[in-house]
């Protein structure tokens, strides 16, 4: 940090905002799990606080340094490969100071600056009258509350890149952007998982299984070290025909299909968020182009129509129902995330760009979309498989065409909503859509959905239960007990 900056007094308490910490901070959870940090990085916690997140990496095997005016101001600023930023920006109460810290741990980052702030709902948690463009505590601490997209525009402006929203208040700022679009396409479409490779036998099996997920032959550069040198002996033409004799091609078609809609895809989400040149994408999307496309150009023309029929309100309500997954209501469709990605390319579409402009949450059940205004809500339903009606615990919306979001908590509430009907909002072929069935069944008989305006909160259904003589067991509905 600048020596100025430093040896000015501070007009807020800012020390008195580092809390401690059990666990890893959410913004750190998300980075990890992302793949940002690791032990082949070093990582600079630049405003560490105490140190929590420091000593929860270390314990990760992360390389991982920590800095703080207060805390640990001998530790020395040096470049990382990532830096993290964790709600630093909102107690700094001077709006060029904060910006100027911003700056600051950018030219740290040499890979990465992964950057969080407390948002805009958390504003009846924050107790303190105006100050400046944000509050101040009766303890003389401040915050400035961002709003999601706010913050994802207020980083990438000050670094001058195409920022991601990771989730609700965590931003990523890449220094390349192909690691941007490395990140974006992982996100998109996870890397499959690898046989495990001993032999030559057991390599060329691997292969397969690649080749039948993917729908094309790997790339030397793409196949883990082990499978590479275990198969390096062969020659490319004897490994593709070992392969293609070997292969079940109903499966390598199907892949095919699916690679081909989940690389348009990627292609119309990268437009969204900022489109490169051919050389930028990672090495798996630029083979799918020139397997699965004619050629680049065409392949982002696919995409850009696919982006296109975004906007076309009958084409998204005809895509929701034709969807094979998920519940259609007259306002939305509702799926549950282990059916995300069976829905129309267009309705993952939907749903990507949504997270892609203002994050989507660390934990959620469903995901609604609205036929019409371009809205995604996740809605976190915590206890969806155990519980026969689960309650909804918290909603976090984003509406693509202003990027305002909104959250609401249902934590504190006596009367929340449920849900009924849980196999509707799966895939068919999920393995418990068959026991939720027989419970949707059991309930229809015993009346229970005969004033559906009644069952929607916990009091309405207790009360239909009772008039009905029934509970619930678990997943099943048995006549109530006499009192």
């Amino acid at each position: 940090m600048d020596k100025d900056v430093m040896r000015q007094p501070w007009n807020s308490e800012r020390r008195l905002t580092a809390i401690g910490r059990a666990a890893l901070s959410v913004p750190a959870r998300q980075a990890f799990a992302d793949r940002q940090l690791g032990s082949e990085r070093t990582i600079l916690d630049y405003g560490c606080g105490r140190g929590d997140d420091v000593r929860s990496l270390r314990r990760l095997d992360c390389r991982i340094t920590g800095w703080d005016p207060y805390f640990r101001p001998e530790s020395k600023l040096e470049r990382a490969d990532v830096v993290l930023l964790t709600y630093v920006l909102n107690v700094i109460e001077d709006p060029l100071e904060r910006r100027r810290t911003l700056a600051e741990a950018w030219e740290l980052a040499g890979t990465v600056l992964i950057v969080s702030a407390r948002l805009t709902w958390e504003r009846s948690k924050v107790r303190g009258e105006e100050f400046g463009d944000g509050l101040l505590t009766s303890r003389r601490t401040f915050q400035h509350l961002f709003g999601a997209s706010e913050l994802r525009d207020y980083v990438g402006e000050v670094t001058g890149t195409r920022c991601v929203s990771a989730a609700p208040g965590v931003v990523y700022a890449f220094k390349d952007d192909s690691a941007r679009l490395a990140y974006l396409a992982h996100r998109i479409v996870p890397d499959a998982a690898w046989l495990a490779s001993e032999d030559t036998t057991s390599a060329i099996a691997a292969v397969i299984d690649h080749v039948e997920h993917r729908g094309r032959q790997p790339g030397v550069e793409e196949m883990p070290r082990p499978v590479a040198e275990l198969l390096a002996h062969l020659k490319p033409n004897e490994l593709k025909r070992l392969v293609r004799d070997s292969a079940d091609p109903l499966k390598v078609s199907m892949a095919g299909e699916r690679t081909t809609l989940n690389t348009l895809l990627f292609l119309a989400v990268e437009l969204f968020n900022g489109r490169g040149p051919f050389g930028s994408l990672p090495l798996g999307v630029q083979r799918d182009v020139r397997t699965f496309f004619s050629s680049y150009k065409e392949a982002c023309r696919r995409a850009d129509r696919l982006l296109l029929k975004l906007r076309d309100d009958g084409y998204v309500r005809g895509a929701m129902n034709a969807s094979r997954v998920g519940k259609v209501t007259p306002t939305a469709l509702y799926v549950h995330r282990r059916a995300l990605d069976r829905m129309p390319t267009v309705l993952r579409l939907y749903e990507h760009c949504a997270s892609i402009a203002a994050g989507r949450p660390q934990e959620w059940a469903l995901a609604k979309l609205k036929h019409q205004g371009r809205a995604v809500s996740w809605l976190d339903y915590p206890e969806f498989d155990k519980d026969p009606h689960p309650r909804i615990r918290s909603s976090y919306l984003v509406d693509l065409q202003s990027l305002e979001t909104s959250h609401v908590s249902y934590a504190s509430s006596a009367n929340r909503p449920l849900l009924h009907r849980k196999h509707e909002f799966l895939a068919p072929d999920d393995p418990d859509v068959p026991r939720y069935r027989r419970l949707t069944e059991s309930e229809l008989r015993a009346g229970l959905y005969e004033n559906p305006h009644l069952i929607g909160t916990e009091a309405g259904w207790a009360a239909e239960l009772i008039r009905c003589g029934r509970e619930l067991r678990g997943h099943r509905l048995v006549r109530r007990a006499a009192d």
